[in-house]
């Protein structure tokens, strides 16, 4: 049976990146996405599948129950792959407000849809609940902190969020949980490390100083940068969610990661170093970008500039896999160095894109 995909906030970074991905690979599924196109939404983000027969495109909110239960009944959907939310940690410290809307009520108001249209209404019509998944897409971020000797997050880490930001993750984490548990909800809930490829936002780490690069702006680094994060490539995660949804079983979660720590710091010199060569392999790349001095020069790393750390910031992130890799036959296909690489391509190929956004 071929599937009928919701997707929210599909017009995003991770969203639209799996959703590019599964209309590759399922070419006769019908996707649908839904998004309320705030900051971090591009329509741009979705050229390569716009014209396919089986996509649509919804501008509305999930917080619109009616609308939600609408999509639900009218385009018989049997699958609801969750990303719309709120992610940016900066932005959850100065204005929470929009993280408790979006990531707790937006979730609950899609369960409550789910459970009306998927299980309620069969139900009271005599009828069978319609066979569906809700598959709910978190981070790593609810596990709370680590310390460098710790052993890595896996599923059974008690929740410990630091961030309005993680708070309300997890938050709607646990709604998930638990219309599955009281209402029969079929649900799984992956919980993934820091994304990173094509469409990225530009405010996140690996963007920023890619753009901030080519535009001689200083390259900030909070702290004294040691912070330590585990980076997947953002098409490994789409991957990772296609083996949940196929193979995964009804209640479970399931960690998606790389287990490919790096300290920020690092990984800004590292995108420094790479920058620097690609303006001394690509003589083109300086008449592209006038501004990039110190690429230009192979001295992109004097960019770099420590400022305060912020309120709250974690330490270290790391994702054991392992459930993952054993379950679901789950191994991520690039290496960071073939994704770091691809995605400063994609970048200095597709300013026309983050121009627009900075």
């Amino acid at each position: 049976m071929n599937r009928k995909l919701l997707v929210t906030g599909g017009a995003g970074f991770i969203g639209a990146n799996f959703v590019n991905y599964w209309v590759k690979q399922y070419p006769e599924d019908i996707v649908v996405v839904i998004d309320a196109l705030t900051y971090a939404g591009n329509l741009a983000n979705l050229e390569l599948v716009k014209d396919h027969v089986g996509f649509e495109f919804i501008h509305g909110n999930i917080c619109d129950t009616k609308l939600v239960e609408t999509l639900l009944r009218d385009k018989q959907i049997n699958t609801i792959v969750h990303f719309a939310a709120e992610s940016h940690v900066d932005r959850s410290i100065t204005g929470p407000d929009a993280f408790i809307e979006t990531n707790i009520l937006g979730t609950y108001s899609l369960l409550k849809a789910a459970r009306k249209i998927w299980i309620t209404e069969p139900n009271d019509a005599g009828k069978a609940s319609i066979p569906h998944r809700f598959h709910h897409v978190s981070t790593d971020e609810v596990y709370g902190t680590l310390e460098a000797s710790d052993p890595a997050f896996h599923e059974n880490t008690p929740y410990a969020p630091n961030s309005p930001y993680s708070a309300s993750k997890a938050a709607s984490d646990h709604l998930v949980r638990a219309y599955h548990h009281t209402y029969g909800l079929n649900v799984t809930t992956s919980n993934c490390s820091n994304n990173y490829g094509p469409y990225h936002f530009p405010e996140k780490l690996i963007p920023l100083i890619i753009t901030n690069i080519l535009n001689e702006k200083q390259l900030p680094i909070y702290g004294d940068g040691k912070q330590i994060r585990d980076w997947l490539y953002v098409e490994d995660h789409a991957r990772g969610i296609e083996l949940v949804l196929n193979k995964g079983i009804n209640g479970e979660n399931y960690n998606i990661g790389g287990h490919n720590e790096w300290k920020n710091v690092d990984i800004v010199n590292l995108i420094c170093s790479l920058m620097n060569n690609e303006f001394s392999e690509n003589p083109a790349l300086a008449k592209k970008y006038p501004n990039a001095v110190s690429a230009r020069n192979g001295k992109a790393e004097n960019l770099i500039k420590y400022v305060m750390d912020r309120a709250g910031h974690d330490r270290r992130y790391a994702i054991d896999a392992s459930k993952s890799f054993t379950v679901l036959n789950y191994k991520p296909e690039k290496t960071f160095e073939e994704g770091i690489r691809n995605t400063i391509t994609w970048y200095l190929e597709n300013d026309s894109w983050w121009k627009k956004l900075i």
